[in-house]
């Protein structure tokens, strides 16, 4: 066994860094849920996460990974039997099918390559074709983290409405909410689905609904049983700042501090610093001859970056041969490209220097598992960074 000294680096798309003083804020001693405190927290969170997804509407918080997040926009809004439009862009749009599946819903699945977002022509055509308006959800991944995707929301939206199709927009953004530009209200999103452990730069534990008003109607309309999941028992109770059962009470903790420190930097800063470090790597993933996954400039993920090692490699081979030498762990390829892809993260609590040691590893690591590539990538990613806009940095950097 290499011992190994300094920090792990922990490059996978999620969970990510969680900052130290996330990580204070966590530790506290454990607080009376039902207390006047609490409350104070609870409403102080509550409202926080709305600034975060940018909407006025209800955001609902789960203790539950991302998952729960999901099961509880289906439960809340379709009934066995319902018809829904999904797009199989990943694992993670494979993963939600498999729920829908489950809940014994009507799925039409729209089949992709995996290596571009979601087929708007297709997502069009079908809802064009559909004069009964039988379809009542189009469900999209926003950030689609196996394979470093994006779709775009907005895109989408604007299908429903020259369509003029009554269906839901759900939408995935479990890796894309304080990393990717997100839009809950200006964007007509009726239920938006995300998890703290991504850009929210919190360990597991937390899940999110934001509900809109069209969404909170169908889900009163709706039949279908739910209890933990409720939203209408959530948002009568969050009113006076608790919840209907015991919550992650100190991860609501780091949920403060967590919200504070994006704002603190700028949420639009947020954004373009991964627009800037998606781009930086790229530039290294171009100069070392290898491949994205992802093959549409359009639909490139500024959260992470998925890579095709060459045919007749291994690409977890190539992440152990990282992980044993520079204590560096690289995501793994996931569901048909498993062994054909590695994954760099560079989303949450990261910074220019993080990502230059990043792909110094991955460069180094490319040599000694002898992976073909040439050398360079982490010059060209240094090229990127230096050129980069005031602008987008935080405004404490700048003063």
């Amino acid at each position: 066994m290499t011992l190994h000294t300094g920090r792990h680096f922990l490059q996978i798309p999620g969970p990510t860094n969680v900052p130290d003083r996330v990580l204070r804020a966590i530790d506290m001693p454990t607080l009376d849920h039902r207390g006047a405190e609490f409350a104070v927290l609870g409403h102080d969170v509550l409202a926080a996460v709305q600034r975060v997804f940018r909407t006025k509407q209800p955001v609902i918080i789960y203790p539950s990974s991302g998952t729960g997040a999901w099961e509880a926009a289906i439960v809340n809004t379709l009934s066995p039997g319902d018809k829904v439009l999904m797009s199989e862009t990943g694992q993670f749009a494979a993963l939600w099918l498999g729920i829908a599946n489950k809940f014994r819903l009507d799925v039409d699945m729209l089949p992709t390559d995996w290596r571009h977002g979601a087929p708007l022509d297709l997502i069009e055509e079908r809802l064009k074709a559909d004069r009964e308006h039988k379809i009542k959800a189009v469900m999209v991944v926003h950030n689609e983290t196996s394979t470093s995707c994006v779709t775009h929301p907005l895109e989408v939206r604007k299908i429903l409405d020259r369509t003029k199709h009554p269906a839901l927009l759900m939408v995935d953004t479990i890796s894309g909410l304080a990393s990717l530009e997100y839009e809950h209200d200006a964007w007509g999103i009726d239920v938006s689905i995300a998890g703290s452990q991504k850009g929210m730069m919190l360990p597991p534990g937390l899940g999110f609904n934001a509900v809109s008003e069209k969404a909170l109607a169908v889900s009163k309309a709706n039949t279908s049983t739910r209890s933990y999941w409720d939203w209408h028992d959530m948002i009568a109770i969050n009113k006076q700042g608790t919840f209907p059962y015991t919550p992650a009470t100190n991860l609501l903790y780091g949920l403060k501090v967590a919200v504070a420190m994006l704002e603190e930097e700028g949420l639009e800063n947020v954004w373009a610093r991964h627009k800037r470090h998606g781009a930086a790597t790229r530039a290294a993933v171009k100069a070392w001859g290898l491949e994205p996954v992802c093959q549409d400039p359009q639909a490139y993920s500024p959260a992470l970056t998925a890579v095709m090692v060459p045919q007749g490699h291994d690409a977890d081979a190539f992440r152990k041969v990282v992980l044993d030498n520079f204590d560096m762990s690289l995501g793994t390829g996931l569901g048909k490209i498993k062994g054909k892809a590695f994954r760099i993260g560079h989303l949450g609590h990261f910074n220019d220097l993080m990502l230059m040691g990043t792909l110094a590893g991955v460069e180094m690591g490319l040599d000694l598992a002898k992976v073909p590539h040439r050398t360079g990538g982490v010059a060209a990613a240094m090229e990127v960074l230096k050129g980069r806009d005031v602008v987008a940095m935080p405004k404490a950097a700048v003063a």
